[in-house]
């Protein structure tokens, strides 16, 4: 893979300077970086670091001096962490998947392949699937029962893919990833002591043992276009409809999905979010890692969570929390800030008592 400088700008539609006839074969950090490699200098704290490295050329931001730091050649963006996806793309290798179906999957005969499929070792696709155009089934991966998946699917080794879950185009799915289980969904005869605790918040809970009996998920899920799921993230069917996750939404590794929930557009979920059952996430909301979402509640447009924040009520538009539970991120901040002070003032505090004391022994 071999790509020069000019051609490498020109179709990120980015300037470049200097000798623009110079080939790389990857990317590199700048202080490690070969001479055949493009140096990723996007601040200028990471360009001092050039020195160290043999790259001729490297990305910089926009108006760097890029002569002073010894290069031939540089590539300029105003933003260059978003150059950076479409170079990452231009340079990525791929996994190695040849088109074709490998002799040791088990493609049931009602099942509707696509154009240009590839199909990896010990994957099953079950009766009724449609795989889109171009997708991608590695290995040891699993497509249920009138599952669907639309062109450009990509799912890595390991995947599982329910019954009658629906995917639209361009999916990705990291190892280990099932879309499409059971939801955690059970009832007991008589009210619960986890619903009486619920209802009392804590005042009473369970002193009868009662069986647990399993709500069967009779849904399935719903996932937009440029949907990806990161590896070992579950997403869970519906009890009735359908669970549902707008376009372009990411999600990072061990993320968990309850039944029912909705997602909207453009939502980033990082690493360890758990979503309870029957939640409602609007249009780009960020959940920070570890993030936890209490069950039938709505968290509104543009909310941004930060780790570790525990949201156990609905959230308006817009919001940025922190906490457990979570409140505006200021509103947390200020309360930390003054729990941190609080030694000092029982010191003072204790220091006033000490001479008050004395006060009153010389009365």
């Amino acid at each position: 893979m071999r790509h020069s400088i000019k051609d490498i700008a020109s179709s990120l539609g980015l300037q470049a300077e200097g000798d623009l006839d110079i080939v790389v074969t990857g990317i590199g950090e700048p202080g490690a970086a070969t001479s055949d490699q493009l140096a990723l200098a996007m601040r200028p704290d990471y360009a001092a670091a050039l020195g160290q490295g043999q790259a001729r050329a490297a990305m910089l931001w926009a108006d760097a001096d890029w002569r002073s730091y010894g290069l031939k050649a540089a590539i300029l963006s105003k933003r260059p962490r978003y150059a950076m996806s479409g170079l990452s793309a231009l340079m990525d290798k791929g996994q190695g998947y040849d088109v074709g179906v490998h002799p040791t999957a088990l493609i049931d005969p009602t099942a509707v392949l696509g154009q240009g499929i590839s199909v990896g070792a010990y994957s099953i696709i079950a009766a009724g699937a449609r795989i889109g155009a171009g997708s991608v089934i590695g290995p040891q991966c699993h497509v249920g029962w009138d599952a669907t998946l639309g062109d450009g699917a990509l799912l890595h080794s390991g995947v599982r893919i329910g019954a009658r879950v629906t995917i639209g185009a361009r999916f990705i799915a990291q190892p280990g990833a099932v879309i499409g289980a059971d939801g955690f969904s059970f009832v007991t005869p008589e009210v619960s002591g986890v619903e009486r605790a619920r209802d009392t918040l804590g005042g009473t809970g369970g002193e009868d043992a009662q069986a647990w009996a399993r709500i069967h998920s009779l849904g399935a899920v719903t996932l937009g276009d440029d949907v990806e799921v990161g590896a070992n993230t579950c997403i869970d069917r519906g009890s009735v409809r359908d669970t549902l996750v707008g376009n372009g939404t990411k999600f990072d590794n061990l993320v968990q999905i309850g039944h029912n929930v909705i997602i909207g557009h453009d939502c980033l979920i990082c690493s360890q979010v758990g979503i309870a059952g029957s939640t409602v996430l609007g249009n780009n909301v960020v959940l920070g890692g570890q993030t936890g979402v209490s069950d039938n509640i709505r968290i509104g447009d543009n909310v941004i969570t930060g780790g570790g924040t525990k949201v156990l009520s609905s959230v308006p538009a817009g919001r940025v929390m922190l906490g457990y539970p979570a409140v505006k991120m200021e509103t947390h901040l200020e309360s930390y800030k003054a729990l941190r002070r609080l030694p000092r003032l029982m010191r003072d505090f204790a220091g006033l008592q000490k001479r008050v004391s004395k006060l009153d022994e010389t009365d």
